[in-house]
């Protein structure tokens, strides 16, 4: 009986303390799961290290410790530093793929010394081990190079270190399934940016349905160079203005971020969370770069297929350069928005006050071009369009009694409508080379006008028609 007893009293303090390890989750960051037994896949045995610098406080001390360990899908991990890293975490989707083609896009996008100066770490987050191994043999067909060269990571995280992904809080009242779905992407970014904290001296995350502007990362470089320059503090610089694509952290700052996001998991959506994180790291206002350079081209959700049409009417896929050129007007400019700023690449408009009937906006390039293709935008948020106002090309530059120049013939193309003018094979309506390009006003308007961009696109020797 006594045997008995004693028996029953170890079964229950047994239990006792497995109930509170259920019920305390906090103890999944302080010491990890415990891992099962149970061995991963044959196909995904290898166990890659973290080449994470302990350069962080809560590294160097285990201060806040998080425990996990990686499989290494596929892909050579080198030592040495890059100057970026970019993340993308991907599930299985119900509707379709668009990884292989997010994966070409920035490779492609990018120039040989770009992509050496980059690593992509892909997470391949869902649990089913079939889809990762089709994945990952599809990878490997597509971009043995990129593997082979460490420019790309393949990684995995077995669930037993995911903390619970069900039974969590509504605090939005969501749906259960939905609550799940944004806490375990929560926790997807936290264990990619914890793997990623020491390859890069920047990392930006992206998602797994993005198209790339060309030589991004070169206009990436461009950006930190003229922030770090300025005396405010910075967190976080975006480069779209969609979710969670295209932010951009100091590396030094990922093992901090990644237990941020690791403990308020089940809070709430990811893009929020990383609000939050700036402003704790004392960065008070959004730092938006224009024009964006990643584009959200997923057309179902990676939630249950759902129907995404999200859009960033700021990317650009080619950053262009229009052809060097000099930019005239007689509207009256508003401050420093200068006319040329319209013409050239960047986040700058031409802002003038109230155009009058016969006002003009004359580009008069330094050598003649074949324009092939105009665009020209207009406004902002639905003002300040320019109301009427038809588009010319012009041939043969002459000066003006102001010291300008413009074109002795002008030829229209059409006219400004809703604040927009569009036009391809405009070479096929020509008989010449190009010399000027003018938007005349047409009618007068009480509001001001912005020009927010003018783009056009040329023939180049081959035939086919680039940005210059």
């Amino acid at each position: 009986m006594l045997r008995r007893s004693k028996k029953n009293v170890v079964l229950a303090v047994l239990l006792l303390v497995g109930g509170f390890y259920f019920i305390n989750r906090s103890d999944f960051l302080t010491t990890g799961p415990r891992k099962l037994v149970e061995p991963p896949p044959q196909e995904l045995t290898w166990e890659a290290e973290r080449l994470v610098s302990k350069d962080s406080w809560v590294e160097q001390g285990d201060f806040l410790a998080l425990n996990v360990s990686y499989q290494l899908l596929a892909g050579a991990p080198t030592p040495k530093q890059r100057y970026l890293s970019v993340g993308i975490s991907s599930i299985k989707r119900q509707k379709g793929s668009y990884l292989l083609p997010t994966l070409q896009s920035l490779f492609s996008q990018s120039s040989p010394e770009e992509r050496s100066s980059m690593v992509v770490v892909l997470l391949l987050a869902d649990f089913d081990v079939s889809w990762r191994v089709s994945t990952v043999k599809e990878i490997r067909a597509e971009f043995h190079s990129e593997l082979d060269q460490g420019q790309l990571l393949v990684l995995h995280v077995s669930q037993d270190w995911y903390p619970p992904l069900t039974g969590l809080k509504r605090n939005y009242n969501d749906a259960p399934d939905r609550v799940s779905f944004r806490s375990k992407q929560n926790l997807d970014y936290s264990f990619l940016m914890h793997y990623s904290a020491g390859l890069g001296r920047y990392y930006i995350q992206l998602e797994d349905d993005i198209s790339s502007a060309k030589n991004f990362l070169s206009t990436i470089k461009r950006r930190v160079e003229e922030q770090e320059g300025k005396a405010t503090t910075w967190a976080m610089l975006e480069f779209s203005n969609l979710g969670f694509i295209g932010k951009l952290y100091k590396s030094a700052h990922l093992p901090l971020l990644a237990r941020f996001l690791f403990l308020f998991y089940q809070e709430m959506p990811c893009d929020w969370l990383m609000s939050h994180f700036r402003t704790l790291l004392t960065q008070k206002e959004q730092i938006l770069f224009k024009p964006s350079l990643f584009q959200h081209m997923g057309t179902f959700s990676s939630f249950q297929g759902m129907y995404n049409k999200l859009k960033d009417k700021d990317f650009e896929e080619s950053l262009y350069n229009n052809p060097p050129a000099e930019v005239f007007t007689d509207m009256s400019t508003y401050q420093k928005n200068f006319p040329r700023l319209a013409w050239e690449a960047g986040e700058g408009i031409f802002w003038a006050r109230s155009p009058v009937k016969g006002n003009h906006l004359t580009v008069v390039f330094m050598q003649p071009v074949v324009v092939t293709g105009i665009f020209i935008e207009t406004g902002s948020g639905g003002k300040d369009l320019l109301e009427s106002a038809q588009v010319e090309v012009g041939c043969e530059v002459v000066s003006t009694d102001l010291q300008e120049k413009t074109c002795k013939e002008f030829q229209s193309l059409g006219m400004v409508e809703t604040g927009r003018f569009e036009m391809q094979e405009v070479d096929k309506k020509l008989n010449s080379a190009s010399s000027c390009l003018k938007i005349q006003v047409t009618a007068g308007q009480k509001d001001w006008v912005i020009i927010k961009k003018i783009r056009v696109l040329l023939k180049s020797s081959s035939g086919v028609s680039v940005s210059s």
